[in-house]
C-alpha cells in the first residue's frame, strides 16, 4: 500500500475535525466535499455562510455534512476574544483589540483548535506561511520538547531506489530562513520523529552540507557540524550523521568513498537542509526534474497540528494535507 493510501486508511479509523480556516476559497470548498465523501475528517468551513454556500452552489460542489462558522456572528467569538486577551496582554493586547484580531479567520481557526473546539487546521491557499504562523505561535505554541517551529515535505519520486525506495523526508524547506546550530537540531529531531509516526519509516537523518566529514572549512560547515553534534547527544537513539553532501546522502557508492564509516551515508531517508534557500529550492528541483510527488509543507513542532499550504496548491493537495492532519491530531 502506498505512503498515501496509508495516511487515509489511518485518518478514517479514528476521524478527527479539522478547520478550513479559508472556508470560502473555492479550492478549500471543492477539497472539502472530497474530504466528506472519502470519510477522511469532519470539516469546519470558517467564513460567511452564505458566500461559502452559494460558491458551491456555483461549483456544484455538496457540502452536506459540513458545519459552517462564521467568526463575526459565531457565539464563541466573544469567549476567544477574551482567551486571546489573557493571553496575550502581557504583549500589549487589550480586549478591544482582541475582540477584532479573533474576527480574522486564521485567528479564530487557531483558537478553536487551541480550545479543543476543533483537532487541527489548514490553511495557506491564499494566505502566506507567516499568516499561520503568527496566530499559531500565539495562541497554540511549541509542543513540549521543541524549542523551533518547523516544516517538512513528504517526497514521493518515481521510479527511485534513493531514500525509502523513492520515499524521502526534505525539511526545514518552508518555515526557518536561517536555523542556528541548536534550531537545525531541533529540526533534525523532529522530523526523524514525524518520519516514524507519520511515514512508517526507520529514520536515517542526514545533515546536508557542500562538505562531507570535514571536506571542507567554512563557517556554514562548522554549523552543520555543531547541530549534528547537539542532535546526537540529545538523542543518541536516532540515527543521525552529518555533515554530509547529498550524493554522499543518498548515494551508497559515493557514500563508501566519502564517508565509510557512517550508519546514514548511501542510506538517508530523512534530508536536513542547512538553510531555507536551500531547502526551497532542493525540494522544488525534485518536484520539478524527478517529477515527484511534493506533499506538504507540513509543520511540526506545534502544540497542535496546524499545516500550511502553498498558494499553487490544488483541491487534491489540500486534501492530503487534511489527511496528514489528522492522523498528526490522533496522537495529539
Amino acid at each position: 500500500m502506498k505512503l498515501m493510501e496509508q495516511i487515509w486508511e489511518k485518518a478514517k479509523s479514528n476521524k478527527k475535525r479539522i478547520v478550513l480556516a479559508e472556508g470560502e476559497e473555492e479550492r478549500n470548498i471543492k477539497a472539502c466535499e472530497m474530504i466528506l465523501r472519502n470519510g477522511l475528517a469532519d470539516i469546519i468551513l470558517v467564513g460567511n455562510k452564505e458566500s461559502i454556500l452559494n460558491k458551491a452552489k456555483s461549483l456544484k460542489v455538496s457540502l452536506e455534512g459540513a458545519e459552517i462558522i462564521d467568526p463575526q456572528t459565531s457565539d464563541k467569538t466573544a469567549s476567544y476574544a477574551e482567551k486571546l486577551y489573557e493571553l496575550r496582554k502581557n504583549k500589549g493586547m487589550t480586549l478591544e483589540k482582541a475582540e477584532k484580531v479573533i474576527r480574522d479567520e486564521l485567528y479564530f481557526g487557531t483558537m478553536m483548535v487551541k480550545e479543543n473546539d476543533a483537532d487541527g487546521m489548514v490553511s495557506g491557499a491564499i494566505h502566506t506561511t507567516g499568516d499561520l504562523l503568527r496566530p499559531g505561535l500565539q495562541i497554540v505554541k511549541t509542543a513540549p520538547g521543541a524549542s523551533v517551529v518547523s516544516s517538512f515535505f513528504i517526497m514521493l519520486v518515481p521510479e527511485s531506489s534513493y531514500g525509502e525506495d523513492g520515499l524521502l523526508l526534505f525539511s526545514d524547506c518552508a518555515v526557518n530562513p536561517n536555523p542556528t546550530s541548536e534550531q537545525l537540531a531541533s529540526i533534525a529531531i523532529s522530523t526523524a520523529e514525524t518520519a516514524k509516526g507519520l511515514c512508517n519509516l526507520d529514520p536515517k537523518v542526514a545533515m546536508l552540507s557542500f562538505s562531507t566529514m570535514g571536506s571542507a572549512s567554512h563557517e556554514l560547515v562548522e554549523k552543520v557540524t555543531t547541530a549534528t553534534k547537539l542532535a546526537k547527544e540529545m538523542r543518541a537513539d536516532l540515527d543521525i550523521d552529518g555533515e554530509l553532501q547529498l550524493d554522499a546522502a543518498i548515494v551508497e557508492k559515493v557514500a563508501n568513498l566519502k564517508a565509510p564509516n557512517s550508519n546514514v551515508a548511501g542510506k538517508a531517508n530523512v534530508l536536513i537542509f542547512p538553510d531555507l534557500q536551500a531547502g526551497n529550492i532542493g525540494y522544488k528541483l525534485v518536484q520539478r526534474f524527478a517529477n515527484a510527488e511534493a506533499i506538504g509543507p507540513i509543520t511540526q513542532g506545534f502544540a497542535k497540528p496546524i499545516n500550511d499550504l502553498s498558494r499553487g496548491c490544488s483541491p487534491e493537495d489540500i486534501v492530503n494535507v487534511v489527511a496528514v492532519t489528522a492522523v498528526q491530531a490522533q496522537s495529539n
